[in-house]
């Protein structure tokens, strides 16, 4: 298993991890918002552009969904 490949694979487990974790805490939305980000580096960076661009989207839906959601 090459570097890039387990790069990818943290991305998408912490982004898997982080929605389950979702209504614990704020925060969780901000981390999986991040991973989401980190899954769209793997994607362009490994060729697969689509999964890239749908994974930046996803950045850009949870970032707002952080900024949005109440603070407890």
């Amino acid at each position: 298993m090459d570097a890039l490949t387990l790069f990818g694979l943290f991305a998408v487990t912490a982004m898997l991890v982080c929605y389950a974790m979702e209504d614990r805490s704020h925060w969780f939305v901000l981390l999986f918002a991040i991973s989401c980000a980190l899954g769209s580096a793997y994607g362009f960076l490994q060729g697969a552009w689509p999964f890239g661009l749908v994974e930046a989207i996803w950045a850009l839906v949870a970032l707002r969904r952080w900024r949005l959601r109440p603070q407890r």
